[in-house]
């Protein structure tokens, strides 16, 4: 039926109809099981949603409360308990991680969807350009190889040409400026080491240089920017580029000097993802970066219902009070807006995320990982390791000493990926680079089976044999 019927996303239909595809079934933990009753491990979070495993019982019980109750009304018109209490907890959560940091975010807009979250601060922060003064054509500034979404906004912000070329025809114009992907970038003189690309890197913040041209040359233009356009910490579908400490805070005082609004895309950063202990929800406050606008998703939930919120400032909520033939309103609007039901899984999920036991086993399940990955180093094919949190990128290349990477056709990430699979442990490679992302609820005997499944698939792919540095 999967076969005949389903259109799969990001999914080479052809090459899928020729195998045969695993069927999950159950879920409890870490641990998810398919039709035949074999079990794997979830290291990717369920496309990197499930925060505290599946079936977690706390979330089912809030789930069913609320479900004896009502399933969802419209917020057009109509207010809901759950979301005005999920609503209040956000904000208060995302003011405990940043004070004493300006501008506060104060106002919660609900949407589905990462995507969807992007659009809402894209549309709001245009129109807040436009009848502030600050712009009439208001102009984004964004990352070369970011990923924003899929819808048509999101899309016009994202560079990956992989996923948005084709679209080349719908999307607006955004500009894009250097990533600072240390294993890769230019102006990084140093020679190829075994460990993280941050840690030896040799450079002269050039990256940072880049974005100051950027905005001094628009500004010379009398065409500023209205706000520049972020993940904060790493960049995921790039390939889980992590950005080497200070280069947040640097280009966001660049992009504030200029009058450029910040928009944090914390759709997979958020929620202790790559900030493990700190009490806030956001990963820009790590760099004691506050913007005026923050996408929070895929988490949300605890990865059990389509839900997101961004999250913005009184000043932008002001631009558009006025009366009703003012036209000020925010046109924008989704049909499971304020959803109940995602409102009741969210706010079960903020209360464990800020429980001292799930702060002490993410901190633990991140140690964990670190050690477990220093064993990848020896592999040749292993080019660079990079952990945020709990997010880790391993880069496969050709020859690490070389930096020599597989074309894609050569589908290195896919093949190691199905080797991982037929050794119990599901995830999801971004081209070359294999992710884990585990829930949070990940033994570390769990997270040492994933990454000895990494390593034995790594070996068994490539024929690699380890070798000393």
């Amino acid at each position: 039926m999967d076969h005949r019927y389903v259109w799969h996303p990001f999914t080479q239909m052809r090459d899928w109809l020729r195998a045969t595809p695993i069927v999950i079934v159950d879920g409890h933990g870490a641990v998810l099981r398919d039709d035949s009753g074999r079990e794997y491990l979830d290291a990717n979070a369920s496309i990197w949603t499930n925060l505290h495993g599946h079936a977690h019982p706390q979330i089912n019980a809030a789930i069913s409360r609320q479900l004896r109750k009502i399933a969802h009304s419209s917020a057009l018109g109509f207010a809901n308990e759950p979301a005005s209490l999920l609503a209040q907890k956000l904000v208060e959560t995302v003011r405990q991680g940043s004070r004493p940091l300006r501008p506060l975010l104060t106002k919660v807009f609900f949407s589905d969807d990462g995507s969807t979250a992007m659009e809402v601060a894209l549309k709001l922060a245009f129109q807040y350009a436009v009848r502030t003064g600050h712009s009439r054509r208001p102009e984004f500034l964004s990352l070369d190889s970011a990923y924003h979404g899929d819808t048509v906004g999101a899309v016009s912000l994202g560079h990956i040409d992989l996923f948005h070329q084709s679209y080349a025809g719908l999307i607006f114009k955004t500009d894009k400026v250097m990533s600072p992907y240390c294993y890769r970038c230019p102006f990084n003189r140093a020679k190829p080491e075994r460990a993280d690309a941050r840690e030896y890197r040799k450079c002269r913040w050039e990256c940072v240089g880049k974005v100051e041209q950027k905005f001094a040359a628009r500004k010379k233009a009398g065409r500023p920017y209205a706000a520049f356009v972020f993940e904060p910490l790493l960049q995921g579908a790039a390939g889980m580029i992590p950005q080497p400490k200070g280069w947040l805070g640097r280009v966001a005082r660049i992009a504030r000097g200029h009058g450029a609004q910040l928009i944090a895309d914390e759709v997979m950063t958020a929620l202790g993802r790559t900030t493990v202990p700190a009490p806030g929800l956001l990963a820009c406050h790590e760099e004691k970066v506050r913007p005026d606008f923050a996408a929070i998703a895929k988490g949300l939930t605890g990865g059990y219902l389509p839900m997101a919120a961004t999250l913005t400032t009184n000043a932008v909520f002001d631009a558009f009070l006025g009366k009703y033939e003012d036209f000020k309103t925010f046109f924008h609007g989704h049909s499971f807006t304020g959803n109940q039901l995602g409102a009741a899984a969210a706010l079960a999920s903020l209360e464990l995320l800020g429980s001292p036991e799930s702060i002490a086993a993410r901190m633990q399940l991140e140690k964990t990982l670190h050690e477990e990955l220093k064993t990848l180093w020896p592999l040749p094919n292993v080019g660079d390791i990079r952990q945020v949190g709990l997010v880790a990128g391993i880069e496969l290349v050709k020859n690490w000493k070389m930096r020599a990477p597989f074309p894609l056709r050569e589908q290195a990430g896919i093949r190691v990926c199905a080797a991982m699979a037929r050794r119990g442990v599901l995830t999801r490679p971004v081209g070359n680079v294999i992710v884990l992302m585990p829930p949070y609820c990940t033994t570390a005997g769990q997270a040492r089976q994933m990454v000895r499944a990494l390593r034995e698939s790594i070996i068994a792919t490539f024929g690699s044999a380890p070798c000393s540095a």
